[in-house]
């Protein structure tokens, strides 16, 4: 099952995304800048495209994904000033 929602950052939207797979989900949050995604997707791959990438863990929702902080990120993201630990709701304002 896929659900996706569109999330208000500032005064900007963001899509959400959450696919029901096997045995967990994966998330992935898009922006204008770059994208949040879960620990299924892979930063090195993300890396080599220059993508704006952000990782994080230990999530099963899209609510969980609101509330978690920043696992690791690309450097394209670092070059937003996305940093490691950084509340995600902070992390998408920089990727709006």
């Amino acid at each position: 099952m896929l659900i996706h929602k569109k999330i208000k950052v500032g005064d900007k939207y963001i899509d959400a995304f959450s696919l029901k797979l096997l045995s967990k989900n994966l998330i992935l949050f898009r922006a204008r800048r770059g994208y949040i995604m879960c620990g299924y997707l892979n930063l090195k791959t993300a890396q080599r495209f220059n993508d704006a990438a952000i990782m994080v863990t230990g999530v099963s929702t899209i609510g969980q994904a609101m509330k978690a902080a920043v696992h690791s990120c690309s450097l394209a993201a670092r070059k937003l000033g996305v940093y490691k630990g950084q509340p995600i709701k902070e992390a998408l304002k920089l990727i709006s």
